[in-house]
């Protein structure tokens, strides 16, 4: 797949710049939402942006990775946590019920059926990954198919009116995924790039480096071409955030980004198309360890540190009230002009 990512056109930066300084603050006084506001306008290029339809897609799936033992949790949990999305249960239900945000939950590849949960997306690659200690976690094809999935999912969202999308996922396993993304993309040490994932303690957190360090040592032909590395230690629910990143991205769509998975598949979408990152909005610095060098690696400031590790999309639905702010003051705010307040700021 090719992907035609346009980036934002930077003529009407200093009219949305001027607009912003000329609000009745001193200039700069609203810091990191003036930043936000000014990315917000670009990305939909006018100086009046509007967020329409937002929409928080979870995407889940299984990991062959996870029978050895690199989870506090056992895999049969991705299944039971869907069925706990499905019944509106978990924290991303809540956050996305109080802020108003429309949500989708997928399902990418866990084993079982959730054949009797309609509010469960059927977009299932197979029943799980491979275990990526003996093979690839799964097949060029499978890997081009997921892409293809998370596109095609945009793209409806998008004929429906919806302009800014936060993407989640849920995966037992998938933090040794996002580790091998990062180290294998980087060149980052791969003891930089694992962390206690759900909550490891260090016996658990020397196992998993150890088997992840056999993980690499198994795959010695993969190069740091970002399709390969990707099929070869992704799983479906990466697979399908990095379609879904790019065609969001190709639409035009404001994208919200969560923690550490998240920003692995983003890490996977800019190595294919670098515009990508102009349209993301880095929600949160995750309390995964290798998240903050994933933040490094993409120029991402996130807009929150609140030590979240849970994922599910959750850094989105929190931080999505501060892009409404940021919307809101740039135009709802009065200018020195319209205010009558006398400006001596030089603005």
């Amino acid at each position: 797949m090719s992907w035609h990512i346009p980036s934002p056109d930077s003529k009407l930066s200093a009219a949305i710049q001027h607009k912003i300084d000329t609000k009745t603050k001193p200039v700069g006084a609203l810091g990191e939402l003036e930043a936000l506001a000014r990315q917000v306008a670009l990305v939909q290029q006018t100086l009046t942006p509007q967020l329409r339809q937002p929409h928080l897609v979870v995407f889940a799936a299984d990991h062959g990775i996870a029978q050895a033992g690199v989870s506090q949790y056992p895999p049969e949990v991705t299944h039971q946590m869907v069925r706990n999305f499905a019944a509106g249960g978990a924290a991303i239900n809540v956050f996305c019920r109080q802020n108003g945000l429309a949500l989708t939950i997928v399902d990418a590849g866990v084993r079982g059926s959730f054949a009797d949960l309609p509010a469960v997306r059927d977009e299932k690659i197979a029943e799980g990954t491979r275990n990526f200690l003996q093979e690839p976690a799964m097949s060029t094809a499978q890997c081009q198919e997921a892409l293809q999935r998370g596109a095609r999912l945009v793209d409806e969202l998008h004929a429906g009116g919806c302009n800014v999308l936060g993407l989640g996922e849920m995966g037992i396993g998938n933090t040794s995924s996002a580790a091998l993304l990062l180290h294998r993309l980087t060149g980052r040490p791969l003891a930089e790039c694992v962390g206690r994932g759900t909550g490891l303690d260090a016996a658990g957190l020397a196992r998993k480096l150890s088997t992840l360090t056999r993980a690499v040592a198994a795959h010695p032909a993969v190069g740091p071409e970002p399709l390969a590395v990707l099929a070869t230690f992704g799983g479906f629910e990466i697979a399908q955030l990095c379609g879904a990143m790019l065609r969001a991205a190709e639409h035009r769509m404001l994208l919200l980004i969560d923690g550490f998975i998240a920003s692995a598949a983003l890490l996977v979408a800019a190595r294919l198309a670098p515009a990508v990152l102009a349209y993301c909005v880095f929600c949160h610095e995750s309390d995964e360890l290798g998240h903050r060098l994933l933040l490094a690696e993409l120029g991402g400031r996130p807009l929150l540190r609140l030590g979240l590790r849970l994922g599910e999309g959750t850094g989105c639905a929190l931080a999505y009230p501060l892009v409404q702010a940021a919307v809101g003051f740039l135009n709802q705010m009065a200018s020195f002009e319209s205010a009558g307040v006398q400006d001596d700021s030089g603005a």
